[in-house]
């Protein structure tokens, strides 16, 4: 595996970088670079970055992250929202390979096993975290792109309560669901946990432990970098401010075992058919949702023997990891 880095004079404190340029350098090197396995660990000041499929106004407090001067971003993988400042270390995993649950799987066990070789009590558990004594240390998430997949996540090396309290407002039933009350008391990191090693020297053995050789992007490839940084910014794909929703919508919330939260909204027309349909959550996707699953289901009856046909035809479960047909279904009319 190769261990991606940016030149010294363009990386901090000498050029600031927002969260959203470092997503756009796993793109660059997924469209870009030669077929083969990378890896790369970054900082940035304190951000919010919420999930692809989140409603940013419910996951985040917006107006505590504007007083704290705390960025709110979006990216490109599923999953829910997560803290990241300085304090923490994101790690960015980018492999030739199609099958992103498998890669998944494989890179949430490999950091695991490099907290395990440092003596701490780590595993891989639930559909996306490593923890250290049931308590989490670490989220992750990933996407696709032809040709390869992207895995990537955060590490607590140490953590602020108060950020993380206050700017993330999860709803009570997905805590309720993780068996606590409050984000806080879910986490936990490597220096509460006893590791007892500075944080660019835990860097330094990550990055070791992991990769054989280097790739130092050039000022050309900065350059492309930055333009699909861009993108990250459009109105369009940060949604921060839904548009409101007419008293006649129809929401309905679950969590489902195994897949995530789930907000389903629709509105009804005349005849009784469903359209606008909208489908949020932290759950994780292999395909774009908007267009795979929701655009497939506008115009049919939610009571009729045609939203069966549908959903069955879309296959679901290879949209939305987790999620079956019967449980769509059931998610619909119920």
């Amino acid at each position: 595996m190769r261990h991606l880095r940016l030149p010294d004079e363009l990386t901090w404190p000498a050029v600031h970088r927002r969260l959203p340029f470092f997503l756009a350098m796993e793109e660059w090197a997924a469209k870009s670079l030669p077929a083969g396995d990378y890896f790369f660990s970054w900082q940035v000041d304190p951000t919010v970055i919420c999930g692809r499929n989140q409603d940013i106004a419910k996951e985040v407090d917006l107006d505590y992250c504007q007083r704290a001067g705390i960025d709110v971003v979006r990216r490109r993988s599923g999953g829910g929202a997560v803290f990241a400042d300085r304090d923490n270390f994101m790690f960015s995993y980018i492999t030739s390979s199609e099958n992103v649950t498998e890669v998944f799987a494989a890179y949430t066990s490999m950091i695991a096993g490099i907290l395990r070789s440092l003596g701490l009590d780590a595993e891989a558990s639930g559909r996306n975290d490593i923890t250290i004594g049931g308590r989490k240390v670490s989220g992750n998430a990933f996407y696709h792109l032809p040709g390869r997949s992207i895995a990537h996540g955060t590490m607590l090396y140490d953590f602020n309560p108060e950020y993380l309290s206050k700017a993330l407002t999860p709803s009570r039933a997905k805590l309720e669901s993780k068996g606590v009350k409050s984000v806080p008391m879910r986490v936990t990191s490597l220096c509460r946990e006893g590791l007892d090693i500075p944080p660019r020297e835990f860097e330094r053995y990550t990055i070791a432990r992991l990769t054989d050789s280097e790739y130092t992007l050039t000022p050309d490839d900065v350059k492309a970098v930055e333009e699909i940084e861009a993108s990250y910014y459009r109105p369009s794909f940060l949604r921060i401010h839904p548009e409101q929703k007419s008293a006649s919508d129809v929401r309905k919330h679950a969590i489902i075992l195994g897949a995530g939260e789930f907000c389903l909204e629709y509105s009804r027309d005349a005849s009784g058919r469903m359209s606008g349909i909208r489908i949020s959550g932290d759950f994780f996707m292999k395909s774009d949702v908007a267009d795979t699953l929701c655009r497939s289901l506008e115009g049919a009856s939610p009571d009729g023997t045609e939203l069966e046909e549908r959903i069955r035809k879309i296959s679901p479960e290879d949209i939305i990891p987790g999620l079956d047909a019967e449980t769509l279904i059931s998610l619909i009319r119920n």
